[in-house]
């Protein structure tokens, strides 16, 4: 089992690892929209860039675990607020295109640092 620390994504804000990597799959922690900067900032702007961010910031991740998203077999969505369902969904469709993972999409009272939107993944590591 490895532990996946990358600068290209923010660090973990908690006692966790940013993913771990067993038996040829990567289990991602979940992202938000922190800056991968070091600055703990979130971006507040809307839904829609705060889902871009996170799914670079799972790119990010995925990438530096020997993976990538087209190896996505599974997300997790965690939303504020169902109402953000379909512009959540246009984003998530323009990251991923033809590849479909499967995926469980959740509506949470809050999520950390007041985010609108978190994502985690587990993907098959590239051998």
């Amino acid at each position: 089992m490895t532990f996946t620390q990358t600068s290209n994504a923010p660090s973990a804000i908690g006692p966790y690892s940013q993913a771990v990597v067993h038996n040829g799959l990567v289990y991602t922690s979940g992202q938000i929209a922190l800056k991968p900067d070091g600055s703990d900032d979130i971006l507040q702007e809307n839904v829609i860039l705060q889902a871009k961010q996170v799914l670079r910031n799972l790119r990010n991740v995925l990438e530096a675990s020997g993976s990538s998203m087209d190896q996505v077999i599974k997300t997790t969505i965690f939303l504020v607020d169902m109402n953000d369902f379909a512009a959540v969904n246009e984003v998530y469709e323009d990251v991923f295109g033809a590849h479909k993972p499967a995926r469980s999409t959740v509506a949470v009272k809050t999520l950390p640092k007041n985010a609108l939107v978190e994502i985690d993944a587990v993907a098959v590591v590239n051998k």
